[in-house]
């Protein structure tokens, strides 16, 4: 390998290793907000408060003392990591608008949720309720995509639409009741970040990155050549199931941030970014999840210090990035589809 070959590996893997001391630090922070009734948690949590206000008062903002504001970082944070670790797998297999699919069957049951909640003063976690219709969205597209013989998108066009319609004619039922608020699902909005819509994230996190480094050859198998998995008698079936199931829960836990709007572009754009410039899928898969955190952070920076939507703010960034990618390469544009 040549000094730049090794250097620019270096600074993957520094890169890699920061993000995930990062990540589980949000985890950990998400762990002392749910247990600070015990006296340690609480002890800690306190502490985190007034490392929060001092680094409030050294940059001249009023964010960071505010737990809301630690829950919407570590999920955007955390969003940064596994929706581009899972967007690669769906890119390399063009089924990018899977994400956008699955975040509208995610709404339909966030609209059920709000009138459920509205009707009967049901207290329960809206998030989990879209986590739960996510799930059955997946499994309804890849039954409908084997079971027909239809062409391989339509099945996801028919979900797309038919989930978006049942999640607006739910709420239009609900429109006349209180507490029918479903514009911050749509467009993101990190004041609907709940206690339990994060640690929900930091548990989809932490699964959804086991998974991906227990399957990862038999993914990369599948991804590549599904033909030659089957004659090797993988259960192609059961890991195209995993991987639709693990996008639905990803999407679900973005959706707090992102919205169901701009989800699908955290799945996509980091990764396209990534495969401008990586050599392999493996620096792919590396280099997505970086470009991932440089878009969250960014986007947060930027939609704190602009006052702006923060799903916007990130999604704007993780564009910028990749069209600074697509400057850097020697590459063109069309290198996504044949990489």
């Amino acid at each position: 390998m040549s000094e730049t070959g090794t250097l620019r590996r270096r600074f993957e893997l520094i890169g890699v290793g920061l993000t995930a001391a990062l990540a589980i630090a949000m985890i950990g922070l998400l762990a002392v907000d749910a247990l600070r009734a015990y006296p340690v948690a609480g002890g800690l949590y306190e502490q985190a408060r007034i490392a929060g206000w001092w680094l409030d008062h050294a940059l001249g903002t009023n964010v960071f003392y505010h737990p809301f504001m630690w829950r919407s970082i570590a999920t955007g944070i955390l969003i940064g990591v596994v929706a581009p670790l899972v967007g690669t797998y769906l890119v390399h297999r063009e089924m990018a608008l899977i994400g956008e699919t699955l975040a509208h069957t995610a709404f339909a049951g966030v609209a059920v949720g709000l009138l459920v909640s509205s009707t009967t003063g049901w207290n329960g976690s809206l998030m989990l309720v879209a986590l739960v219709v996510g799930i059955l969205g997946a499994l309804s597209v890849q039954w409908l995509a084997e079971r027909t013989d239809t062409y391989g998108d339509v099945p996801i066009a028919i979900m797309l639409t038919g989930s978006f319609a049942v999640g607006t004619l739910v709420i239009s039922y609900g429109r006349g009741m209180s507490g029918i608020n479903i514009e911050g699902y749509i467009f993101g909005d990190i004041t609907v970040v709940t206690p339990s819509g994060a640690q929900l994230m930091a548990v989809i996190s932490v699964l959804v990155v086991a998974v991906v480094v227990v399957t990862y050859k038999q993914l990369l198998f599948i991804t590549f050549d599904e033909q030659a998995a089957r004659v090797a008698r993988l259960n192609v079936t059961w890991y195209n199931t995993l991987l639709i199931v693990m996008t639905a829960v990803v999407v679900v836990g973005a959706m707090q941030i992102l919205g169901v709007i701009l989800v699908a572009a955290m799945l996509v754009v980091p990764v396209a970014a990534a495969t401008q410039i990586a050599h392999s899928f493996r620096e792919t898969l590396l280099l997505s999840i970086l470009f991932g955190q440089v878009s969250v952070v960014g986007g947060f920076a930027f939609s704190i210090s602009q006052e702006l939507p923060t799903g916007g703010s990130i999604v704007v960034v993780a564009i910028a990035c990749y069209l600074l990618a697509i400057l850097v390469s020697s590459r063109s544009t069309a290198a996504i589809s044949t990489h």
